[in-house]
């Protein structure tokens, strides 16, 4: 796709973001990089280069600021791409720099509000009622992306119309295969809570239970995944599509995946302060645990496996205490959603 005359701006300067900016600077004429002063260095605003925790070098034409009005002005995409507890307070700020109503909003943060137990949508909303609003989800490891690796990625609207103009505007010939869907709900949770599940999944390969722990983790994770969405309003295929089992199968099987890599670290004993402070970067799964379990615990679902990982995060529970409860559950009957 060639350069079309029209404007990108993205809302934080993080691994993901950064990735973004790079792979959709030949869609657009002009690109923008918001981030707040203390997210920018001099390395990224002078030269357009970004060397932790990826290195990744962007075109001369794109412009790095910590002005808000500045950088929405005129954009006709805004990707939101902060951490999920900052996704509020952007959106305020968005709110008083003059965003129109026209602008899309494309978030492609993948977590659920703490204290609210909203899915990032609905956060949007809740302070920006009239936008139009767009989800991006999928299998989208930045290293790989970044290495010019082909994806596919979904593009969620309850305006289809506003799926597809992203779409159009966003896919990537060879590299990036955007497909539209208007389930919004099913895309949101998919994208959140197999974040989860790719905890646990690097848990169990530091500590080396094997391939048939892991497959069984894969669909275990992905039964509490399609039970809780499906009770807020998904629709099942959704979550056996691009952004339930395939980020699912993505992030659940590469070292790549910071929450894999949490998991990880949690086998070797390490805490989880020094686990973040270590990696640099922020791990949705963590706070998505204690979501997922406090969403669990209102619809009275069991999420045995999201509940052994908030306790592996939150508490001191060992790693052989965590799996000998997960292995030792009373039997059941294995459910179908299908």
């Amino acid at each position: 796709m060639q350069n079309n005359g029209k404007k990108l701006t993205v809302l934080g300067p993080g691994c993901w973001g950064l990735t973004l900016a790079w792979l959709l600077s030949d869609n657009f004429e002009n690109v923008c990089v918001w981030g707040r002063e203390s997210d920018l260095n001099d390395e990224l605003i002078n030269n357009k280069h970004c060397s932790k925790p990826l290195e990744v070098q962007l075109q001369d034409k794109v412009q790095i600021t910590s002005d808000m009005p500045s950088a929405i002005k005129d954009a006709d995409i805004i990707l939101l791409v902060v951490a999920t507890a900052g996704i509020r307070s952007v959106c305020e700020n968005l709110k008083k720099s003059g965003l129109k109503s026209d602008q899309i909003l494309l978030n492609a943060s993948k977590g659920i509000e703490l204290n609210t137990l909203m899915r990032m949508s609905e956060v949007i909303k809740d302070v920006l009622p009239e936008q139009k609003i767009a989800i991006l989800s999928g299998p989208t490891l930045a290293k790989e992306v970044l290495m010019g690796k082909p994806t596919a990625a979904s593009v969620a609207s309850e305006d289809l119309e506003v799926a597809e103009y992203v779409q159009n505007l966003c896919s990537v010939p060879n590299r990036f295969r955007l497909y539209t869907n208007n389930d919004v709900i099913g895309v949101e949770l998919g994208g959140s809570l197999k974040n989860v599940i790719a905890i646990a999944s690097g848990f169990a390969h530091e500590m080396g239970l094997g391939d048939n722990c892991a497959g069984s983790l894969l669909t275990r994770g992905m039964a509490e995944i399609v039970r809780v969405s499906v009770r807020l309003g998904a629709n099942p295929s959704t979550l056996y599509g691009l952004s339930g089992m395939g980020d699912l199968i993505a992030t659940c099987s590469s070292p790549m995946s910071r929450n894999f890599t949490v998991g990880s670290m949690i086998a070797r004993g390490k805490k989880i302060d020094d686990i973040l402070a270590e990696l640099g970067s922020v791990a949705e799964g963590v706070q998505t645990s204690k979501a997922i379990c406090d969403l669990a615990e209102k619809l009275d679902i069991e999420v045995p496996l999201s509940n052994a990982i908030y306790k592996a995060v939150y508490t001191d529970i060992t790693p052989e205490e965590i799996l000998a409860g997960l292995m030792n559950r009373k039997l059941k009957k294995e459910e179908s959603y299908v």
